[in-house]
């Protein structure tokens, strides 16, 4: 295990277990993940394959309850995996994060029928989930959605647009944040909408500045008829369905971040060890020094600061929206700014794909927007502060 993750980790007294999950993860990315990560980008490829080859890992309902084949495991132990998982690939390790978002979602709110229904192949990975809330007319504003369902008989009727959703195309279920009633968060519901449903249709793949490896396209439903019997919880109730999935989500894309930045760092102090300028290697240098110094100390905080909030989320501790949203824009600025500074220690090289961190700082930019902007972060902690 790397001496830096281990350093503080310790500060949380990971137990046998934990340790062992950690390490289970990154033996996984090491051997399946790093060596096809440049390639997976540079093709824009989605590893379906490779994906599914963590549902025998029990990566596929990481918090998922055990007797529909989850792990059962806490919000920590998400942290360590998708952290893992990330210095491998971000873009991989995130699509993992929102695949667990949606089973996440069926677990908690879902009936017994939907539980048994659903996640058996949901945790197995034979089936992958999409989650869809945006909309090209609301991003930070979720409770403006458009995209409305009617119910017909036994059926819902969905039309309108989900923009930017991750996997659409590829995967095999969709929860899908919709109105039902009237204007504002207590109008929306949410439904499980499978690849198949009659009306369902997918945009044209993205062209975006990372995550390539991951497919993003607008979700269509034109008169789309899904069984009413896929509704999760009651109408009126998908707006707090979706809110209680972000929180963890924020966790977990915060510490993508992390073990992005982490790889960016271990690959700078690689690079700055061999490479010689002025007759010295240039680690010799004292500014370079001071800036991997502060590159260090930035990151163990951040690390610190991520583990603090997952515990709070596993206690299920008043605060810990506060501070899962505190986590998400700390962690998110923090490990773009790291890899953004590996990439300037490498010079030039830095800049071309074959060494590895310009796809890392292109992979991480987009973490400081989705889950929530970092700016709806800050009010989010705004309003926890001033009691709203």
């Amino acid at each position: 295990m790397d001496a830096a993750v281990d350093a503080s980790t310790s500060q949380f007294e990971l137990n046998e277990e934990q340790r062992a999950i950690q390490e289970m993860a990154e033996a996984f990315a090491a051997d399946r993940v790093a060596p096809n990560a440049l390639d997976w980008d540079r093709r824009k490829h989605f590893p379906a394959d490779v994906i599914r080859e963590t549902g025998p890992l029990g990566l596929g309902g990481i918090y998922v309850r055990d007797d529909v084949g989850g792990s059962a495991l806490g919000r920590l132990d998400a942290v360590l995996i998708f952290e893992a998982l990330s210095r491998a690939d971000p873009a991989f390790s995130s699509f993992i994060s929102i695949h667990n978002m949606v089973a996440s979602m069926i677990d908690r709110f879902g009936n017994d029928e939907q539980r048994r229904r659903f996640l058996p192949k949901l945790t197995s990975m034979e089936w992958l989930a999409s989650y869809c809330l945006t909309e090209p007319g609301s991003g930070s504003d979720a409770a403006a959605l458009k995209t409305r369902a009617v119910k017909s008989g036994g059926d819902y009727v969905l039309n309108g647009t989900k923009q930017f959703i991750s996997g659409a195309g590829d995967s095999d279920v969709y929860a899908v944040m919709v109105r039902t009633g009237a204007d504002g968060p207590k109008g929306i519901s949410t439904i499980v909408v499978p690849k198949d449903a009659p009306g369902l249709s997918f945009g044209a793949n993205e062209h975006k500045m990372g995550w390539h490896m991951q497919s993003t396209r607008q979700v269509i439903f034109e008169d789309c008829k899904v069984p009413a019997e896929n509704l999760l919880s009651t109408e009126g109730a998908g707006f707090g369905i979706a809110m209680a999935g972000l929180d963890g989500g924020r966790l977990n894309i915060a510490a993508c971040s992390l073990g992005g930045a982490q790889s960016a760092l271990d690959k700078a102090l690689s690079y700055t060890a061999e490479r010689k300028a002025f007759g010295s290697k240039i680690n010799q240098f004292q500014a370079l020094q001071f800036r991997l110094a502060d590159m260090e100390t930035e990151l163990q905080a951040a690390r610190i600061f991520l583990y603090a909030a997952a515990s709070k989320l596993d206690r299920k501790a008043p605060d810990a929206g506060k501070w899962s949203a505190m986590a998400k824009r700390f962690v998110t600025d923090t490990g773009f700014n790291v890899a953004n500074d590996a990439l300037q220690l490498l010079g030039g090289y830095g800049y071309l794909h074959d060494y590895g961190i310009e796809k890392l700082v292109r992979d991480l930019r987009v973490h400081q927007i989705l889950e929530g902007t970092n700016e709806i972060m800050r009010v989010i902690i705004a309003r926890a502060l001033i009691g709203r």
